[in-house]
């Protein structure tokens, strides 16, 4: 298996994945849209001052920020403050978050070898489509049995991307990839606390990483993957190669990208339309519901039906996003802020919401019924939420998701010409003078790290 997506990495061109580059550059433009919005976070400051005094030579960006890194280390944050507030960009079929692990590495890898947009773009398109489709073949199981799939199989987009930047020949792209089977790592149970974000972001260095190991000669197993002790069976079951390995170099993961218009977990964002319409319908007078009940699949139960106790549990709550949704009418990155999760009228209205299995509903959907004082039940069922592939942001739904998380981070770099510079990034000959570029001039700088 290594070695068949290997050889598929080593003969795609820019001309086989140029007609995937615009899908793409939205999913880059999202990427930088969250790290900017996240990069000042408590989590990212702490993991910048952490790594700081390890860091060797200074020649990465750290988005959002003045000061550059060493490759590994800027990789690894800038995964985790795009992946910090649940809204980045969504593979449908596997959950996965392809940006990531796949833009932070290669982008900080670029900055130390000078390479063009269209090299960048390329291996940004195929790590997408090698962490998806490695992802597909083990899903659902594997995220079933508690694996995060987006730092299990981030890490293996990585470090393709990564070897195909540094030019690696099919072998050693193959081994590559074998090297970050015994990296992969991430689970479910951490996803309310900041040990989410750290086998995210350790997705990105530890594919750059892999890649890099891989350059000087180390080998793994040619079945890391798919044999009988390699990572698939360890984590999930036998991979379903089909899956994997189907319309491989003809049809392409990115293209089912999504992405998202409320920072939340995806399954919630049909609940959070679904109660939008309905407190339209009832005029905004929140205070007759006497009752809500919130029906989805058993993924929207195992995902959302739990207690809220602080922010990040709110982010993947049924209760708290159709709270946010009835009572305030919007669901924004403030209404996910600790303030907002213990405000009394949240609360009061969290505790009226009830969770309920329909096994018929498909995942990503849900159906939601208001019972008022007045005895009336309103209803409403939303199967593809705005965001959806069905649904989809448009490319100025995108800058604009850009222009917010500058404006509410308060980041002093400039959201215009960000957006220009992804939208132009084919024709760049130089990817680290781009983004020396967009660090705004020293005197305007913030520091965090002191």
């Amino acid at each position: 298996m290594s070695r068949t997506l290997a050889d598929f990495v080593v003969a795609s061109s820019w001309a086989d994945v140029e007609a995937q580059s615009h899908e793409a550059r939205r999913s880059i433009l999202n990427f930088f849209a969250t790290a900017l919005g996240s990069a000042h976070d408590p989590v990212v400051t702490a993991a910048m001052r952490t790594l700081s005094p390890f860091s060797g030579a200074a020649t990465s960006t750290v988005i959002g920020h003045a000061e550059l890194m060493d490759a590994l280390c800027a990789s690894f944050l800038n995964a985790i403050s795009a992946n910090l507030l649940d809204f980045d960009d969504t593979h449908p079929e596997t959950i996965i978050h392809p940006a990531a692990p796949v833009a932070a590495a290669i982008f900080a890898l670029a900055e130390t070898q000078k390479q063009p947009g269209r090299a960048v773009l390329t291996a940004f398109i195929l790590g997408v489509d090698v962490e998806c489709r490695i992802g597909s073949s083990v899903s659902p199981h594997h995220y079933a049995r508690g694996w995060h799939i987006t730092s299990t199989c981030g890490i293996f987009g990585a470090a393709a991307a990564c070897a195909k930047l540094l030019g690696l020949p099919a072998e050693a792209i193959a081994n590559a990839i074998g090297v970050a089977a015994s990296q992969s790592a991430g689970n479910v149970e951490n996803l309310p606390s900041a040990a989410k974000n750290v086998s995210v972001g350790n997705a990105a260095r530890n594919g750059l990483f892999a890649a890099l190991l891989a350059r000087q000669g180390y080998e793994a197993a040619p079945r890391a993957i798919e044999g009988p002790l390699g990572w698939a069976r360890t984590t999930g079951d036998e991979p379903d190669l089909a899956r994997l390995l189907d319309g491989l170099g003809k049809t392409w993961e990115i293209a089912k990208n999504t992405y998202k218009p409320y920072p939340a977990g995806i399954v919630f964002h049909s609940v959070i339309d679904a109660c939008l319409m309905l407190r339209e319908r009832m005029g905004r007078n929140v205070d007759q519901i006497e009752s809500v009940t919130v029906q989805g699949s058993a993924l929207l139960l195992a995902r959302g039906d739990r207690p809220v106790k602080n922010e990040r549990d709110a982010r993947v709550s049924i209760h708290h996003c159709a709270a946010c949704a009835l009572l305030l009418g919007t669901a924004g990155v403030t209404e996910f802020v600790y303030e907002t999760v213990v405000r009394p009228d949240i609360v009061g209205i969290r505790e009226k919401v009830r969770a309920e299995l329909d096994a018929q509903m498909p995942d990503g959907a849900a159906r939601v019924a208001l019972r008022l004082s007045s005895g009336e039940v309103l209803t409403e069922t939303v199967i593809s939420p705005r965001g959806s592939q069905a649904a989809p942001l448009s490319d100025r739904d995108i800058e604009e998701k850009l222009r917010e998380r500058v404006r509410s981070a308060r980041s002093d770099w400039d959201a215009d010409r960000v957006i220009d510079a992804v939208w132009r990034l084919d024709a760049v000959e130089d990817v680290g003078k781009l983004l020396q570029s967009l660090r705004p001039p020293p005197a305007t700088r913030q520091t965090t790290c002191n």
